[in-house]
Order: C-alpha cells, then structure tokens, then sequence
C-alpha cells in the first residue's frame, strides 16, 4: 500500500472521481482516453486483486469496484455516487417507478436533475426516509456531491470494502482486552429470521408469534462466542453485498471479529436461516441458500487465509460451507508445520462424508450431537453414542465430544468422562453448540497441557447462559459468566473407566 498519508490519498482519489463524472460518467473506455492521471485508483488494492481474479485489465476492474464499495456508503450518499458516476446500480429496478434512462443519462446535468425528481421514490427503494429533503441541483453540484463523493474516497482509500464500526460521536471506543490467542472460524454469516412460536403448527393449522431478524449463522455463532471470552478472532465466510451483509459486517466487528476474511459478493442477497422457536427452546430450521455466497476454491488458497491458519492456535470448523471446500482446507491444515489443532462441528449434516475419512485425522477435536456424528457413518447400522464415538477416533479423530441437552460425553486417549450436573430450564437451545465450541477453543488456547475433565466441564458450562429465547450470538457468555456457572452447580463429573 502507498506511503501517502490518509487525507492525502482521498483528496486525490475524490479529486479523480469527481472529474470522471462529468459527461457520461465512470468508465473502462472513459479511463483508457482520459488525460485525468488516474494512478491511485488504478494502484488500489481492491483493484489489483479484482483484476488479478477476473483476468480483467486494471481500467475494466475499477468500475465493478467502485460500484462494490459504493453499496457500503449510506442510502444518501449512494444514490447521489450513483447518479454522478452513472453506475447504473438501480438500473436493472424497471417497473417501479423509476426512470432509469435519465438517472443514467451521458449528460451530468441530466443525470443531476432525474435524481432531485426521483429522490423520494429511490429513497423509498432503499426503505430509507429521505433526510434532507430533495435538495436543489446547485446545492447536489456545489455541496452534497463533495460529501459524498468523500466518502466513497474514504472506503476506496483503506482498500477494504466496508466502512469500519465507529462509536457514536463524543463517545471514546470501549478499551478492548487484549486478546489471548489466535482463532480462524471457517463457516456462514446470515441473517436469522427468528420465529418465536407458541408451538409447532400441526398439518393445516397456523401458530401465532413474533419475529424479529439478527446475525447469525454457525460461524458468525462460534466466531462471537470466542471473541467474548478475549480470543483474536478471524471469520472465513461470504456475505452479500446488500443491507443484510452490511448489518452481518457492522455486528461482527462491533464483537471485535476481524472482517479481513470476509468475502462480499456484489449484486448477491445474503443468506437467510429462517429460526422457528418454541417457548422451551426446540426449533426448526430453514436455511435460504445461494451458490453465489459461499467459499469457492480461489478463497481457500488466498495467501491472506494460508498466513491466518499458519498463525492460528486452533482452527474451527462447520459444515455449511461446500464438501469440496471442507476438504480443501483440512488439506491446507494438514500441511501446516506445526499443525494447529482443528476443532470440527458436523453441522449441517453432509450427504455424502465418506470423502472426510481421508482428512479425520486432522481433527483433534469433534462436536455435534448425536445424530451429527452418526450422520459422519451412514453405512454404519445405528449404534450407541459410545459406539459411534469409538468408530469416529478409528478413523483419527482425537477426542469426540458428544455435546446434547446441556450435556457432554468426552472420549480421547486421556479424558472419558460424562458431564451431566447442569440444570437445563430449557429442552434445548439453538446456540448451546456455538457457546461450547468458543469455550473449548479458550481452554485449548490457554492450555499447558492436554485438556482435562476440568476443562470440559468449563466448556460445558458455557451452554448453560445460552438458555435465552432471543438472538443467537448476544446469548454467549463472556468467561466471568462461564466461571460464576462452574462455582454455583460444582459437582464432580461423573468419570468413567
């Protein structure tokens, strides 16, 4: 990255886009005839990497870019980019009232005036109100354009394609601890449509409730529940690029999760998982996917995430990435001199496991319930949770936790033991697995040694705060909490062997 000061380079860059605005707007043949000295934007990052990926020459990559990080920018201001550069992110919105052909017009003037007309109805696209009011299209050339366009300098100029959490103004930044540990969480961020429900619906009938919408995801889950507890957290995982993905981003980085992994993918929804909740905690689940959302193979050989898992001191795991994918990083693992231990959630179930065998010995550790682990043997008749333990570490596995109702059933070569002593109020709850995986991860970063029955009964403990009918991620606990739960039911766990 340049040495050039912040303010400096997006003085320059604001200075460049607003004179490639003027006539037909932003361009790849606008850039390859202009005499503008178009050299920060074509020397941005986000740039080079486009064109690195795509094959495209740094003049095509910078349109796609700057219409990428524009979405980040508040409705105002994005609308306002939008029109002055001809980006044409609305004009594919036919049909709803918007005129599309003038707001995208090779005149600027023109360009100007269809946005001061269609202000209210492209406001109200956005589901935004339209604060100020339509403003004149002097003040759009003369004011509102400037600070707009500085903002998109802004995003441009830290090369990343988000806007970074900020604490409201006259409010200073709450000291973070410092972090004990490097974890890399490989896995979904979503928005839960959360459906709590009297109780489940049977055949035609209905079942009144509430909604409300949260980040979410089995990832975003086990990555938060490791950052409450002061561990340096990285989330590998794709989002869309709409309002869904820019409230996933802005909650992960307010639970001090690093964002650098994060994929956005332009022009695609987020993924959603519809919840359907019952006052004792059982659930239902929906997940709502999209192929274009998710990990592909290029991300899993991006030096970026190679240099993230070499410097990890535990690797987690789910399911909800591609079999292909799963695999691929175990193999990236494998190879890693020293290996960081990998924790594996089973979650969602895979059709087809048997291609996993060939990589179980990566997996030092193993959670899931117990149809999640049987799920991992199709071929093998039913069997009980010791059984179905038992054949898992044949194939490599180190320690298998069965984790279920608020309990535990740890199996490796040092620890068989049952944790059952902790009160369940609840028959189940949806973020009980994410809360132990965080604590287990803690323990195994903190340890000097292998982990003992004390350490599961920790992470054990971890499920217990999660008994909450609310938003998944805000029920994992901070370590104060996880050690008043230890103190308050101490038993000793029931030791086998």
């Amino acid at each position: 990255m340049s040495m050039v000061p912040q303010d400096a380079r997006v003085a320059a860059i604001r200075s460049i886009l607003t004179r490639l605005g003027k006539y037909s707007g932003l361009s790849a043949e606008r850039l390859r005839h202009t005499e503008i000295d178009a050299a920060p934007l074509l020397e941005l990052l986000s740039v080079r990497r486009h064109a690195r990926r795509t094959g495209a020459s740094p003049e095509e990559s910078i349109l796609p870019v700057v219409r990428e990080v524009a979405q980040w920018l508040p409705p105002t201001d994005r609308l306002i980019v939008d029109a002055a550069l001809s980006l044409g992110l609305f004009r594919d919105r036919v049909g709803v009232g918007l005129d599309v052909e003038r707001l995208y017009a090779d005149n600027l003037g023109e360009r100007r005036e269809a946005l001061t007309e269609q202000w209210v109805a492209l406001h109200t696209l956005l589901d935004v109100e339209p604060v100020p009011e339509a403003p004149t299209v002097k003040r759009l050339r003369t004011v509102s354009e400037h600070h707009a366009f500085t903002a998109l300098a802004g995003l441009l100029a830290t090369d990343s394609g988000y806007p970074m959490a900020r604490p409201p103004a006259g409010q200073a930044a709450e000291a973070a601890p410092a972090p004990r540990g490097v974890v890399t969480v490989i896995g979904d961020a979503v928005i839960d449509h959360l459906y709590r429900v009297d109780m489940f619906p049977d055949g035609d009938g209905a079942a009144s409730g509430s909604f409300t919408g949260h980040p979410g995801g089995k990832g975003l889950n086990r990555a938060v529940a490791a950052a409450r507890l002061g561990i340096d957290v990285h989330l590998v995982s794709a989002v869309g690029g709409d309002e869904y993905g820019r409230r996933i981003l802005e909650f992960i980085e307010a639970e001090r999760v690093h964002l650098d992994l994060i994929k956005v993918v332009p022009f695609a929804p987020s993924l959603v998982t519809a919840v359907v909740l019952t006052p004792n905690g059982e659930s239902r689940i929906i997940g709502c996917r999209d192929s274009r959302v998710q990990l592909q193979d290029e991300d899993v050989h991006r030096p970026e995430l190679r240099s993230a898992l070499e410097s990890s001191d535990v690797v987690v795991l789910s399911f909800e990435q591609p079999p292909a994918i799963i695999e691929q990083v175990l193999a990236v693992v494998s190879q890693l001199r020293p290996k960081p231990p990998v924790i594996m959630c089973p979650t969602p179930s895979m059709a087809v496991p048997q291609g996993l065998y060939q990589h179980l010995s990566v997996v030092d550790y193993l959670v899931g319930t117990t149809a999640e682990l049987a799920a991992l043997l199709p071929d093998v008749p039913a069997e009980s949770a010791d059984d179905i333990a038992r054949l898992l570490r044949g194939l490599g596995v180190g320690t298998v936790c069965t984790v279920e109702n608020f309990q535990c059933a740890v199996a490796s070569d040092t620890v068989e033991t049952v944790i059952d002593h902790f009160p369940q109020v609840l028959k189940a709850s949806v973020g009980a697995a994410a809360a132990f995986t965080g604590a287990l991860a803690y323990r195994i970063v903190n340890a000097r040694s292998p982990l003992t029955t004390a350490d599961f009964v920790w992470t054990t403990a971890a499920m217990i705060p999660t008994q909450k009918l609310g938003a998944v991620a805000v029920s994992m606990p901070a370590a104060d909490e996880i050690d008043r739960i230890v103190r308050l039911y101490a038993r000793p766990a029931t030791d086998r062997g």
